[in-house]
């Protein structure tokens, strides 16, 4: 019986690993995101692809452990610092849209005849968004700081919040509808407060208790043991365990420790999510959707539409740029992982029908499928508006004729470093940036830029290509930054071109297009850094800069030496083993060589040229 159990357990775990290894990198190289990964993973070895996983009780164990871990990660994140700075946009902002969505939905519902308990939940259920999936993107597409990516955490945070009074109004209206509800209520009510009091209360202490053992593994089954123990105490007054878990989370934020604890969890984190995501697709009814299609696809397309038109609305008044309103939108239109939740605790305390908590689920996880692709086709949309329309954000492209000798395209932190360099020293430049966020805040700070993508052949004629001697491409994306090299190349042979190269892939396609004033962004900057550890280990600083000058001559000479077998990488690994034995055996001879010199410490001729010779290219 035993050996049955594991054996079980063991199959399980290799079809969730497997499943989720060959989906994730398949949806990434689809250009779908590793989410969308996960579910589709879900949905193959659910109940409704191979059959791999049939039993649902322990499908929806899965997925309600899943949703546990996952809100005890959100509510660690939420450090009241962090509330507190966000207060203005989360709780007004985050008010408007959920309470907005969820009151458009609700009065829709109510006007085709849906029962107003059965409105108010679905409406409130659908109009939270997926904080996974909304944070997720963001990262993956380098969007957090900006304004769409802020409004969209900050709206996400309140959902977060919100989830906790909408989970406390479901035994509420159970009770309104059998009686009960106001006791259930009363007592859940205690025992947060005494989670709350108590956790603040006993904590810390008991956290540096366990601290003081000294063993990192202990402490880390102590926070799970909290997170599971408030879970099951949340479970037995009729809560959810997931709003246990939020508050263990929130508890543990507030505690000295918090920092070591996402240190022990942080690898678990994306893995925990992607499990999530995989029991998500599982739990589709496809037997609902096939049974009620219309019905279904009705459902998502309505609360998509509504939720959009309030963000829409929500977008023309927040300093969200143009260009970055659909993400804004579609993050925030799909569903979330905590309408699973509250589907599931409404179905559970008889407010909803099992069957329409399916639907309600399908309909979710539909639009969180259908997030990527709404994406993808943003995209495209945003790309041929641009290139035929004219921009609606207040920002004309550069329509006058210029005649500075040199141009910069990019001006981004790597860009304004070269712009600043040559305005002291009295040269004038014709500046691009694509991005019209970056272009209003610049000009605030005096900055004379122009809105432009060089990618535009017409825009660099204006900007004085022609007769220009000098450009500068600082464009953060390399995709366009090899754009603008391949267009100027093309057109304007006469311009030195003068290039930022984000790493050495970068670098090897620019050299392979002839660009010889190629500079890697982040390179002289890690030198630099490793000049100041080597001083602090004791080397005399001329004999630091000397050894970050050579490395430098020899990383360069190497990448000219790589260059010709670019593209073969089993040649490109053996030439930069060997070239990196090649650079320790050269730092070796050189130390043995300052041993043997009286004064090896001090200046010498060798030192001296070093210093003074130019900078390898």
């Amino acid at each position: 019986m035993e050996t049955a159990h594991t054996t079980s357990w063991l199959l399980t775990s290799l079809i969730y690993l497997g499943a989720a290894v060959l989906a994730v990198p398949l949806a990434r190289l689809a250009g779908l995101g590793s989410i969308i990964g996960y579910l589709a993973a879900g949905i193959v070895i659910g109940p409704w692809g191979l059959k791999l996983v049939t039993d649902p009780q322990a499908m929806l164990h899965f997925a309600e452990f899943g949703v546990v871990l996952m809100l005890f990660l959100v509510g660690l994140e939420l450090e009241p610092k962090r509330l507190w700075a966000l207060r203005r946009p989360i709780f007004g902002w985050g008010t408007v849209q959920t309470l907005g969505s969820a009151a458009l939905m609700w009065g829709a519902a109510v006007a085709l005849g849906a029962e107003w308990r059965l409105a108010l939940v679905a409406s409130l259920g659908l109009a939270l968004s997926s904080t996974a999936i909304g944070l997720g993107v963001l990262a993956e597409r380098n969007l957090m700081s900006t304004t769409s990516g802020q409004s969209v955490l900050s709206v996400a945070l309140f959902q977060d919040i919100a989830a906790i009074p909408i989970l406390a109004l479901v035994p509420l209206l159970a009770g309104a509808r059998g009686g009960g509800g106001w006791s259930g209520a009363v007592k859940a009510v205690a025992v947060i407060a005494a989670i709350v009091l108590g956790g603040r209360l006993l904590l810390r202490p008991a956290l540096r208790w366990i601290a003081g053992s000294r063993t990192p593994e202990i402490f880390t089954a102590a926070s799970l043991l909290l997170v599971v123990a408030i879970a099951a105490l949340m479970q037995a007054v009729g809560l959810s365990m997931a709003l246990g878990a939020f508050l263990a989370g929130v508890l543990l934020a507030e505690s000295e420790y918090r920092r070591e604890l996402e240190t022990d969890l942080e690898p678990f984190k994306g893995l925990l999510l992607g499990l999530f995501f995989i029991a998500v697709g599982m739990s589709i009814d496809f037997g609902a959707v096939w049974a009620h299609p219309g019905l279904v696809a009705g459902l998502v397309v309505a609360f998509l539409v509504l939720k959009a038109l309030v963000l829409t609305a929500m977008g023309r008044w927040m300093p969200i740029p143009l260009a970055e309103r659909p993400v804004f939108v579609i993050l925030l239109a799909q569903g979330g992982e905590f309408g699973f939740v509250v589907f599931q605790a409404a179905a559970q305390a008889g407010v909803i029908e099992a069957e329409t908590s399916s639907l309600l689920v399908a309909a979710v996880a539909l639009s969180m499928l259908l997030t990527p692709l709404l994406l993808v086709a943003a995209d495209r949309w945003c790309e041929r508006y641009r290139a035929h329309r004219p921009p609606t954000h207040g920002l004309a492209p550069i329509n006058e004729a210029q005649d500075a000798p040199i141009i910069i395209a990019g001006f981004g932190r790597y860009g304004q470093i070269v712009g600043r360099l040559l305005f002291a020293n009295g040269l004038k430049a014709t500046v691009l940036e694509h991005s019209a966020e970056q272009v209003e805040s610049l000009r605030r700070w005096g900055w004379r830029v122009f809105y432009g993508d060089a990618t535009r052949l017409d825009l660099l004629r204006v900007a004085g290509a022609g007769s220009a001697k000098v450009l500068v491409v600082a464009v953060d994306d390399m995709a366009q930054s090899l754009a603008v090299v391949d267009l100027a190349q093309a057109h304007f042979p006469q311009l030195t071109l003068v290039v930022r190269a984000r790493n050495a892939q970068h670098w090897y396609e620019l050299n392979r297009r002839g660009v010889t004033h190629i500079e890697r962004e982040t390179f002289d900057a890690a030198l630099m850094s490793g000049r100041s550890v080597l001083e602090t280990l004791g080397f005399e600083p001329h004999q630091a800069r000397t050894l970050a000058w050579k490395f430098r001559r020899h990383s360069i000479e190497q990448l000219h030496e790589l260059a010709p077998h670019y593209g073969d990488q089993a040649r490109l690994i053996a030439l930069s083993k060997a070239g990196r034995q090649q650079l320790e055996d050269m730092f070796a001879q050189d130390r043995a060589l300052r041993s043997e010199r009286p004064g090896g410490a001090g200046w010498h001729a060798d030192d001296a040229e070093e210093a003074s010779a130019p900078s390898p290219r």
